[in-house]
């Protein structure tokens, strides 16, 4: 499989985290901080920038241990277990989706004077879709795109603190209190996104020249230069612009050009705003992807986004997946920059919480790992920013009347990814495929028509032919939906063998058979079904399988198990799904039919294949004969 190659210098990388992190908060925060706290929403600045460059140090650490494309996953995954791990990345990436979807509805925002929601909507879908055509398309475009854009940011920013620098009247700063000093904690809460994005470069070390060394420094390099040029910004801005004005404004900055500029200044910040925040877009719209490929190869994602384009060299499965969800995410927000903006800011604040613990938790659990950065006060440190977090939190929840409406919202999205994670371990954990199939042996049980329709069960019995008086091997029967037709086929005279890995479902099958008085069914448990043919199993006249070969962990060992219990010209019809609510695929190779014909033909079957469109799935139907024996 292809990997990932290391192409970004300690300068590119550099000028993608400062990009990165900037994002729309530089534009849209200073307003908002001022409508919370006036004035004084400066020292909420000046103190999130010291924890700001603290995080980046705690971040610095673990990029300097672990510089993979996996970032905030890989850190976790070596501090916890797979579940946890798992949940770290399914937040870590909506996240992500929900930052893309706000930074592009940011900037058209910020573009559109009609704040008509649909257009928003549909201009926005539009530019995701085009970003992520540019990520597909590889890391060096996508680099110097990246570049670019971070080149504009700061051009921009420039402009409007220059100027600043030279017109400052501090009578615009007073009164300095004007709301209680509390609200200096509640404004944190809403500028603390200006800095958040160490995660998205965290993505990219896996790219990076000498990523062990090089990240870390530039994560606390780029982190600083953002802390002085954000204090100068909103420091600048107040001094020059009566703070009232400026935080019912809905285009502040440009309002700020107006200031500075004329007239003609309006009209060029509009652009260059649009086109900074954009650049923030295409930096996350680039990295992210690179979470999923990392946990598509520890096997806590569908291994189809581990693949590598072989000519662009990028996780484009990854990519077309993260579209899709980034253009969920804007219909979720309607389209508005501050509904999405505090759907994000409790998730990041719950995840970077996960981040500092983990920074003290690798510090006791593995010491002796190389760390060619250590955070200051790496046990103590980290604990007191969680406590801080906790603090902006409960005054966002005590001063926002839907706080805990919202919160629950986000949390639900991370929920979501909990059923993900038993779908996704049934695909490569043997253990997780028989505790799930017993625990919902009776929900089969009572939905087996949706899942084995009557029609599905006749079209099996259809390709098995004739089966008066013979011996069948049902190689993973579930909960019998097929084994009792099978048992009027055979008649009396004929035998069938039941075997499953469930030990709950072979109970419902056996209570179904004893109430039908089949005494030519034979039932065997097998809880390595998975990965062979029970040597009990005698030879039979015909092999049929249901919903079990995309479990199989050894394909080809089983399926010669079942080539020597069978005659040549003996039959076997597998059935399989495919395309789970016609999205969700199963195994890779059960995608190509040249690959499911060429897996069986070499254990000595020769098979046709038919696909067939259900409610919520595609039946594979897999049918043909033993041909030749194999060894």
């Amino acid at each position: 499989m292809s990997e990932l190659k290391r192409v970004l210098s300690y300068r590119v990388i550099l000028i993608i985290i400062i990009n990165s992190v900037l994002g729309t908060g530089i534009f849209f925060s200073p307003a908002i901080g001022a409508k919370i706290a006036g004035p004084a929403s400066i020292l909420s600045w000046l103190v999130m920038s010291f924890i700001a460059v603290y995080i980046s140090m705690c971040f610095a650490e673990l990029a300097s241990m672990f510089p993979s494309s996996g970032g905030v996953y890989d850190y976790t995954k070596h501090a916890y277990g797979r579940l946890f791990s798992f949940l770290v990345g399914w937040l870590t990436f909506i996240i992500a989706n929900l930052t893309i979807a706000m930074l592009i509805v940011g900037a058209i925002q910020y573009l559109l004077a009609a704040q008509v929601k649909w257009l928003i909507i549909m201009v926005s879908i539009i530019f995701i879709v085009l970003f992520n055509f540019v990520a597909y398309k590889g890391m060096k475009i996508s680099a110097t795109l990246l570049v670019t854009f971070a080149y504009i940011t700061a051009i921009t920013l420039f402009l409007l603190i220059i100027p600043g620098l030279f017109r400052i009247e501090f009578s615009n700063l007073t009164p300095f209190f004007v709301f209680p000093k509390s609200s200096i904690f509640l404004a944190i809460f809403f500028i603390a996104e200006t800095f958040f994005g160490w995660e998205s470069a965290a993505f990219l070390a896996g790219e990076v020249k000498n990523g062990h060394k090089v990240v870390p420094k530039a994560l606390v390099v780029a982190t600083v230069i953002i802390c002085i040029v954000s204090l100068l910004f909103v420091f600048t801005t107040f001094g020059t612009f009566d703070w009232q004005a400026f935080s019912i404004s809905s285009a502040p900055l440009n309002d700020l050009g107006v200031r500075h500029y004329g007239s003609f200044g309006a009209s060029i910040f509009t652009m260059l705003v649009y086109l900074a925040i954009i650049g923030s877009v295409a930096d996350w719209v680039v990295s992210s992807p690179r979470l999923l490929l990392a946990l598509a190869k520890d096997k806590l994602f569908l291994n189809q986004f581990s693949e590598i384009h072989p000519k662009y060299n990028t996780p484009h499965k990854a990519i077309i997946f993260q579209t899709i969800v980034s253009i969920i995410f804007i219909m979720i927000g309607a389209g508005s920059y501050n509904t999405l903006l505090v759907l994000l800011v409790p998730l990041v604040l719950i995840l970077y919480s996960i981040v500092m613990i983990t920074v003290v938790r690798l510090r006791i659990k593995k010491p002796k790992i190389k760390r060619y950065f250590r955070a200051p006060a790496g046990k103590v440190g980290p604990i007191l920013i969680v406590v801080f977090f906790v603090v902006i939190f409960y005054f966002w929840t005590h001063h926002v009347s839907n706080a805990w409406d919202i919160f629950r919202l986000g949390i639900s999205l991370v929920a979501f990814g909990i059923p993900i994670y038993f779908l996704i371990e049934m695909y490569y954990d043997p253990k997780m495929i028989v505790g799930v199939n017993d625990f919902f042996a009776y929900l089969t049980l009572i939905t087996e028509k949706i899942s084995l329709p009557v029609k599905v069960r006749r079209e099996i019995l259809t390709l098995l032919g004739n089966l008066k008086g013979k011996h069948v091997l049902e190689f993973g029967c579930s909960v019998g939906s097929l084994t009792l037709h099978l048992a009027d086929e055979v008649g009396d005279k004929g035998k069938v063998f039941a075997t499953d890995l469930s030990a709950r479902e072979l109970v419902i099958v056996r209570r179904r058979v004893a109430r039908k008085g089949h005494k030519h069914i034979e039932v065997l448990h097998d809880p390595f079904l998975h990965s062979r043919v029970h040597h009990h199993l005698p030879h039979v006249d015909c092999v049929v399988s249901v919903g079990m070969i995309g479990y199989i962990q050894k394909v080809e060992h089983v399926l010669k198990g079942l080539n020597e219990r069978l005659k040549i010209g003996d039959r076997i019809v597998v059935l399989d799904y495919d395309k789970f609510f016609h999205i969700i695929p199963n195994i890779p190779w059960l995608a190509s039919d040249r690959k499911i014909k060429s897996v069986f033909n070499h254990c000595g079957f020769n098979v046709g294949i038919i696909r067939k469109t259900g409610i919520a799935w595609q039946y594979i139907y897999i049918y043909g004969v033993k041909d030749r024996n194999v060894s």
